[in-house]
Order: C-alpha cells, then sequence, then structure tokens
C-alpha cells in the first residue's frame, strides 16, 4: 500500500463499514474466546471520536499517514502520541491503550489504517462514548483535542 492510495479504493478492498457513533470504517477481522481484531480506516478528514473500553486495546499502525492518538487516563493523565512508521521521528507503531482510559484519534494526512486488537473480544456493552462538556471540565490542558474529537456535547 502507498500513501497516495485512494481512501475509497482502499475501502472497498478492505471490505470496511461505516462504524457507529465512532467513525471511521472497520471490519472485524478475527475473534476467539480471548481476543477479538478489527481493521479501522480514518480517511479525509473523520476522527474516531473519544470513547473508552472495559478491555485493554492494542494498536498497531499498518500504513498511510500517521495516526494523531488522544489518551486521557482515570486520574488526569494526558498524553498524546502519533503512531507511525518514522521511529527515529519519535512516532510508534504499537501502542497498547489500557481499560478506562479516554481515546481518540484522527489522520495527520488523507488516511490511516491501524490494526486494533481487544482483549477480552469486544463487544458493544464495553464501550461508552466521551462527553464533549465532561472530558473537557476533567482534562481542561487537552480542550481545544477534546474538541476536535466529540460529536457529542
Amino acid at each position: 500500500m502507498t500513501a497516495d492510495l485512494d481512501p475509497a479504493t482502499l475501502a472497498a478492498a478492505l471490505d470496511l463499514a461505516p462504524l457507529p457513533e465512532e467513525g471511521g470504517l472497520f471490519r472485524r477481522t478475527w475473534a476467539n474466546d480471548t481476543a477479538s481484531a478489527i481493521l479501522f480506516l480514518l480517511a479525509d478528514g473523520d476522527f474516531s471520536a473519544l470513547h473508552r473500553l472495559t478491555a485493554d486495546e492494542v494498536y498497531v499502525h499498518q500504513a498511510g499517514a500517521p495516526l494523531d492518538l488522544l489518551l486521557l487516563g482515570p486520574s488526569g493523565e494526558v498524553d498524546r502520541v502519533l503512531m507511525g512508521t518514522d521511529v527515529r521521528a519519535g512516532q510508534v507503531p504499537q501502542l497498547t491503550v489500557p481499560a478506562g482510559w479516554w481515546q481518540g484519534s484522527s489522520s495527520t494526512g488523507r488516511w490511516t489504517l491501524v490494526t486494533t486488537i481487544v482483549s477480552p473480544p469486544f463487544e458493544w456493552d464495553q464501550i461508552t462514548m466521551g462527553r464533549r462538556e465532561d472530558l473537557t471540565a476533567r482534562y481542561p490542558a487537552a480542550a481545544e483535542r477534546i474538541l476536535a474529537l466529540t460529536r457529542t456535547g
């Protein structure tokens, strides 16, 4: 895959569908009793809205532009991670988001493709979508980025 690949062509080739509420396109590619995996594509200005899971989630950067990931911890931690393949520039190709941490992301370019792995396997009742007012009040230092990564008040 190359960075100039059209995201619509990529989404069609990978049989990706819209991810409700969160944003982006996805397809579950694997699951067993202990974990599940998806392909996840952010393209053309879409973003992964801030959310948290009740399970750990491992991200693996696959292709495209770096992913700008915001992480908000339960004890007030604020971290911003650039996921990509240029490790000399400080990018990380893999990252684990601990259960209970808020996470949201956007592509730094036209599109980004990642794999995420959740253990135990993802179920819809494991996800909580973030509310803009609640998160900006709790994490004021990240308010600008929170506004960019939320869809609801």
